[in-house]
């Protein structure tokens, strides 16, 4: 296998993107409408322009999918993966960045031999640089991220979860039954991700996220310690550009009663 790319220095990139073509632009910028209605504005564009220019020339030797591609690019660069590639999110969380709401990260993930090898998330509002590898631990701003005494009962949880693309029988079932004690959506998956990680909510659900939304945030929670699968019970990566549901708890009690709840059969 390649060496690594070093995390450290990729994160200084992040870092200095964010602060050029971010945050000057804040909630202050106009947006535009894709085809799926999905908001693109002008920083998505210009980050993942400068993030590819800046990553190509330190790491030459790996390709490229991201977000801001048609279609009909990121099929083609997630067919021809097998040299590796960098997915790439330039700014997960693009309505509430629009919007002026400070919940917002770009995120990036290498794959490589049928594996996401490295993930980064980067919250430039908090300046947390979420970090992990397959190999390593996952951790914030080089505190490690584990698992933590949690209530007992999934009736005393917080969750997070994403009612719009969920199937409509069980959005109905959540909210006539209230499996948690309170429930969030906070609108940026790979953030979503690792807060989860980071022990500030305890059960998550999104009925359909892109591989770019959740192949690093997932990463570096899997490497915290946290248990994860679809709403099919398979794992949540896979080396394709069709949406994926996910289901995700930290410890691994809630996530029996989580997944028990939600009708997941079984885990793959």
């Amino acid at each position: 296998m390649k060496n690594l790319p070093d995390i450290d220095e990729l994160v200084a990139i992040v870092r200095e993107i964010a602060a050029a073509q971010l945050m000057p632009h804040f909630g202050q910028i106009s947006r535009q409408y894709k085809a799926d209605k999905s908001i693109v504005t002008e920083a998505d564009l210009a980050t993942q322009k400068a993030l590819m220019t800046e990553m190509k020339q330190r790491w030459s030797e790996f390709d490229f999918l991201a977000e801001e591609m048609t279609p009909q690019q990121q099929e083609q660069h997630m067919a021809q993966a097998e040299n590796g590639l960098w997915i790439v999110d330039p700014l997960d969380g693009t309505s509430n960045f629009a919007a002026g709401i400070p919940y917002f990260a770009i995120s990036i993930a290498l794959y490589y031999q049928g594996q996401v090898r490295l993930g980064l998330v980067y919250d430039p509002n908090r300046d947390e640089a979420f970090t992990a590898t397959d190999s390593s631990e996952a951790i914030c701003n080089g505190y490690p991220l584990k698992a933590s005494h949690t209530p007992a009962e999934l009736a005393k949880a917080i969750g997070v979860v994403d009612f719009k693309r969920l199937p409509s029988e069980l959005a109905v079932k959540l909210v006539r039954q209230q499996p948690f004690s309170s429930q969030r959506s906070f609108g940026s998956v790979a953030l979503d991700w690792c807060w989860l990680a980071a022990n500030r909510f305890h059960v998550y659900l999104h009925g359909r996220s892109n591989i770019w939304d959740y192949a690093a945030g997932e990463l570096i929670f899997r490497r915290a310690g946290g248990h994860s699968c679809t709403l099919e019970g398979e794992a949540i990566f896979q080396p394709s550009v069709k949406p994926r549901s996910a289901v995700g708890a930290l410890d691994d009690d809630y996530f029996r009663q989580w997944t028990a709840f939600l009708g997941v059969e079984s885990v793959h």
